[in-house]
């Protein structure tokens, strides 16, 4: 069954659905958002388990995909563009593959359609161990996993998903799921043969991550025949983040085709 997806809306124009990455949610797009929301409807979308849209037990490319698809047609969207990053990406290149003819344009940020390890088991299992009911402020919580993640910018990442209010916090993301689908969201699903999206689409690499590497092209091409890769030198895996206006000097001409 699809889950309603939560999203953030912006702007006017051709539509366009962002895609956060694992752990992430739809305001982690905001800035980008906003910047296209100046020619574009822009539907910025909290994927199942993360942000504020609902849980499930269930937690695969397919079904993701189809709350995406479900989701934009709730909004009268039956053509539109589509940027994925990271598991936002996979989710967004099984949706062009399963509907090409929903897609006018697809853009995938540092991913791509190839099974490699997710290096997260040790965040999850890390943020589950956390003692909510001691934890009064987010300093402590990020003290607690600074040993387990030591990059800052990943935990200020993970702790967005932290809620505090009235008693303990509790984490936005469904974290017992993800840990079970981790396995699943490290995968690319087998697609029948002959599957293709030739729609245009952009491919944007950070120059120093390793999850979208020269060698894995070949397979992007199998499924995208239509793909430009561009790369992003001096960019890590959260390419948007990092370098914000040189991905928007790709993706903004990219759109306007």
């Amino acid at each position: 069954m699809t889950v309603t997806l939560a999203a953030t809306e912006y702007g006017e124009g051709s539509p366009i659905a962002i895609l956060h990455g694992l752990f992430g949610s739809g305001r982690n797009w905001a800035s980008i958002a906003q910047r296209l929301a100046e020619h574009h409807r822009v539907i910025a979308f909290d994927l199942r388990n993360h942000g504020v849209s609902p849980w499930a037990a269930t937690m695969d490319y397919a079904a993701m995909a189809e709350d995406v698809q479900a989701a934009m047609l709730a909004r009268g969207h039956r053509r539109y563009a589509l940027i994925g990053h990271s598991m936002g990406g996979k989710v967004a290149m099984v949706a062009a593959l399963t509907d090409p003819a929903a897609i006018e344009r697809l853009v995938i940020v540092d991913i791509a359609p190839v099974a490699r390890p997710v290096p997260f088991l040790g965040y999850i299992r890390a943020m589950r161990a956390l003692d909510l009911s001691a934890i009064t402020r987010r300093r402590n919580a990020e003290a607690q996993l600074a040993t387990v993640v030591p990059d800052p910018a990943e935990r200020g990442l993970l702790l967005q998903g932290l809620v505090f209010g009235d008693g303990p916090p509790r984490w936005r993301l469904n974290l017992a799921v993800l840990e079970a689908a981790l396995p699943t969201l490290a995968g690319f699903p087998t697609v029948p043969p002959s599957t293709i999206y030739d729609g245009p689409t952009l491919f944007i690499a950070g120059g120093k991550s390793r999850a979208l590497r020269p060698e894995f092209e070949p397979a992007i091409r199998v499924l995208f025949p239509n793909a430009a890769v561009a790369r992003i030198q001096d960019a890590g895996h959260w390419v948007h983040a990092e370098r914000p206006a040189a991905f928007l000097a790709l993706v903004e001409p990219f759109l306007a085709g």
